[in-house]
C-alpha cells in the first residue's frame, strides 16, 4: 500500500509504517552519539509508545544500556487502515534494542487497568526479576477505574472562561479561541484522568508484588509553561489534574522507603497531546522560532537525552519545589521576552515571519512517521 497523510484537525489518522522505524533509528542514534551513562538497568515505561515516553525508552535504552518493558494502548493494523505511529513505534524500537541485546517486551492495553498491572508484574517476574526505574508518561483523554466508573477529561479553564490568539492548525491563520470554564464535576474528572492516583496506584501495586528493587527511581512528567499558556494549562482543568500529580509525588517518597519519585517539568514540544489543547501550538512555534535562533531548540529526544543522562542521576538537579527542570532552557528570560513581543504582535498577515510554522509542521508529521528524510514514501510499503 501507498501510505499518505489523512490529516484532520489535530491529529494525523494515519501512519507510516518505514517512517516511524526510521524515525525512532534517528532518535537511537542521537542516544548513541551522546555516550553512555551509569544508570537504571530494569527500567519500565508506563507510555512508552510516542512523544516523551518513547523517547524514555530510547534514552534508557541506549543511553544505559538497560531492559525495558513498555506498555502502551495502540492499534494494529486492520489490513486496510494502517496501525497507529505507536503501534509502528514499538516494534521499530523492540527491534532494533534486540540487535543490541536488551530485552525489550510491550504490553499492548489499557494501563489504568488491573489487568494490565497484573500482565506487567507478571511479565517482569518472568523475564527481569527486579525493576529500579518506573517511568510514568500517561497520557489518556479517559479513564475507567477498576470499579467500573469512566472519567474523561476537558480542555478548559478553571474559575472564568479565556480568550486569546490562537494558531487554527488547518490553515495557519491566527484567531481567537474561546475556551470556557470547567464545572467542578468536569476539573474532579480531569482530575482522576490526568492526575497522581494511578501512578501511586502502579507503585503500589509493584511494591506489593515485590517486584521493586532496593533502590528505584520514578519520575512522571509535567509541564507549566509562561503566564501566556496560564488560563489553559497550568491554571486550567488540566493544571488543575497537575497539582494532583505534584502531591502523588510527595506521597509516592513518604509511602515507600525505598522510592525517590520526581516530577519532570519538560519544554512545551509538539506532541499528540499539545497539538489538541487550544493557545498552546501559537506559542510553541514562536517559541521554536526563538530557541532555534539562539540554538537552544530541543526535542523529545534531546530532552529525555538530557534529563537522564544529566539531571536525575545521583541525588537529581531539583528546584525549590522538588521540580526537575527541563524546560530551564525555554523559561529563560531573554527567549520569554522575546516571545511575549511576537505574541502581542503575531497576524495572520505576519505569522510566518515570527513562528516557525514549517518547523511545527515538520514536528507533526514526523509524529506520525511522514517527511523523515531518507524514506521513499512512494513505494509500497506493508502496513502489517
Amino acid at each position: 500500500m501507498i501510505v499518505e497523510p489523512r490529516v484532520k484537525d489535530f491529529i494525523c489518522t494515519t501512519a507510516h509504517p518505514t517512517g516511524c522505524a526510521e524515525n525512532v533509528k534517528n532518535q537511537i542514534k542521537y542516544i548513541k552519539s551522546r555516550g553512555k551513562a551509569d544508570g537504571a538497568k530494569k527500567v519500565l515505561v508506563i507510555g512508552a509508545s510516542t512523544g516523551y515516553g518513547l523517547a524514555s525508552r530510547i534514552a534508557v535504552a541506549f543511553g544505559y544500556g538497560a531492559d525495558t518493558l513498555g506498555v502502551m494502548f495502540e492499534k494494529e493494523s486492520n489490513g486496510k487502515r494502517t496501525a497507529t505511529a505507536g503501534f509502528y513505534n514499538t516494534r521499530a524500537f523492540e527491534k532494533e534494542a534486540e540487535k543490541e541485546g536488551f530485552y525489550a517486551k510491550s504490553i499492548n492495553g489499557d494501563a489504568f487497568s488491573l489487568e494490565v498491572k497484573e500482565q506487567v508484574i507478571e511479565t517482569i517476574r518472568k523475564d527481569m526479576g527486579k525493576i529500579d526505574m518506573v517511568v510514568y508518561s500517561l497520557a489518556a483523554p479517559r479513564r475507567t477505574t477498576p470499579d467500573g466508573t469512566r472519567y474523561s477529561s476537558v480542555l478548559k479553564t478553571v474559575g472564568q472562561e479565556y480568550t486569546n490568539k490562537t494558531l487554527v492548525l488547518k490553515d495557519n491563520s491566527i484567531a481567537e479561541a474561546h475556551i470556557p470554564a470547567a464545572t467542578e464535576e468536569e476539573i474532579y474528572n480531569t482530575i482522576k484522568v490526568m492526575g497522581g492516583e494511578d501512578w501511586i496506584d502502579w507503585m503500589q501495586a509493584l511494591t506489593d508484588a515485590d517486584v521493586l528493587a532496593e533502590h528505584v527511581i520514578t519520575v512522571a512528567y509535567s509541564y507549566i509553561g509562561p503566564k501566556i499558556t496560564f488560563p489553559i494549562y497550568a491554571e486550567g482543568s488540566i493544571g488543575m489534574a497537575k497539582k494532583d500529580l505534584y502531591r502523588s509525588c510527595d506521597v509516592i517518597n513518604e509511602k515507600f522507603r525505598n522510592v525517590k519519585a520526581y516530577v519532570s517539568i519538560n519544554k512545551a514540544l509538539v506532541t499528540q497531546s499539545s497539538s489538541a489543547i487550544p493557545v498552546v501550538p501559537l506559542y510553541i512555534t514562536l517559541l521554536y522560532k526563538e530557541m532555534k535562533a539562539k540554538g537552544l531548540h530541543e526535542g523529545c529526544i534531546e530532552q529525555m537525552q538530557r534529563l537522564f543522562m544529566d539531571k536525575i542521576l545521583g541525588d537529581g538537579q531539583v528546584d525549590e519545589n522538588g521540580f526537575i527542570r527541563m524546560d530551564d532552557w525555554e523559561m529563560r528570560d531573554d527567549i520569554q521576552k522575546v516571545v511575549a513581543e511576537n505574541w502581542d504582535a503575531v497576524t495572520t498577515e505576519n505569522v510566518a515571519e515570527l513562528a516557525d510554522i514549517d518547523g511545527y509542521w515538520e514536528d507533526f508529521y514526523n509524529m506520525f512517521g511522514f517527511r523523515i528524510p531518507g524514506v521513499d514514501y512512494s513505494a509500497d510499503v506493508d502496513i502489517l
